[in-house]
């Protein structure tokens, strides 16, 4: 084989590959079969002359030259991408595909319907949406924009401060007629409370009074959850009392299936913030949707826009 052979789908196998790590992965997301991954990148280390990965059972890793190449790959599909880009936006409405991935609790209940409501405006414009809580590596997952719940140290993704996310003491019906309704933080030491496994110091709820002192309270409860819905269900079949984001509980409290505690404390709000890989930013069908979810941020349950 020679240059010719050196594909623009094979580069792009090839750039999927060395960002997840894993064939299956990639054939899953390309819709094709492992054979089909592992011949592209077969021919097309046969074209460039060097090996691109080393292989074992489980992961492939990218050579040295592997990872020259990919780089190169990255700015050439780019490029391909970019000129594709600037002939849909002369020529009519934006097309191509968008991948979002969002904390999973707020896009089950939320950022579904404000995606179904974006494509129902944009019907050329296709979205991958990835709801995960833990924290994943925009570029290496293809993520173009990420929505998340909680403080960042990533500096290499551009920001954009939403908002902040609310949160509040929420129990039902049921379980405060059988333990009591706390009145003060000290009152919550005798109540079962639902915490979060995977957020640190749930063991301990922060509360800031009416004069502005704030209090730290120990917490125990028979119940641990790392999924804000799980939390939810936990309120719901009265379980135990906690802390809640308002958009997590609004419908059960309008509905009054949960009741709102201790209104006089509050609780520190929660960052909610866009990140954005840079070089995504300014293609018109990205740019398009990231207006459009901070337009909407605003009428979330709860999240306080500072406007």
């Amino acid at each position: 084989m020679d240059q010719s052979d050196v594909t623009l789908d094979r580069m792009r196998t090839f750039v999927r590959v060395a960002e997840r790590g894993n064939l299956s992965a990639v054939a899953r997301e390309m819709g094709t079969g492992q054979s089909t991954v592992t011949r592209h990148l077969r021919e097309l280390e046969q074209a460039v002359g060097a090996a691109l990965f080393n292989r074992t059972t489980r992961r492939v890793a990218m050579t040295e030259e592997g990872s020259r190449y990919h780089a190169r790959c990255v700015q050439v599909l780019r490029l391909v991408e970019q000129a594709g880009e600037e002939i849909r936006d002369v020529s009519g409405a934006p097309t191509g595909t968008i991948r979002v991935s969002c904390t999973a609790a707020l896009g089950v209940l939320h950022v579904t319907r404000l995606i179904f409501a974006f494509q129902a405006r944009h019907p050329g414009i296709r979205v991958d949406l990835g709801l995960t809580d833990e924290r994943i590596d925009l570029v290496k997952e293809g993520v173009d924009i990420a929505l998340r719940l909680g403080p960042l140290a990533d500096s290499s993704m551009k920001l954009h401060h939403l908002g902040e996310s609310t949160r509040l003491l929420v129990a039902a019906p049921a379980y405060l007629a059988a333990r009591g309704r706390p009145e003060r933080p000290d009152d919550l030491a005798t109540h079962n409370v639902i915490r979060m496994s995977n957020v640190a110091g749930s063991e301990t709820l922060t509360l800031t009074g009416p004069n502005g002192r704030v209090y730290s309270v120990p917490v125990t409860g028979d119940l641990q959850v790392d999924h804000g819905l799980a939390a939810r269900e936990a309120f719901r079949a009265a379980r135990g009392i906690g802390p809640a984001h308002r958009w997590l509980v609004d419908d059960l409290l309008r509905s009054g299936e949960l009741m709102a505690l201790m209104p006089d404390y509050s609780l520190p709000p929660t960052p909610f913030n866009m990140l954005i890989v840079p070089q995504r930013a300014k293609v018109t069908r990205i740019r398009l949707l990231i207006d459009d979810l901070a337009g909407q941020a605003a009428h979330l349950p709860g999240i306080r826009t500072g406007r």
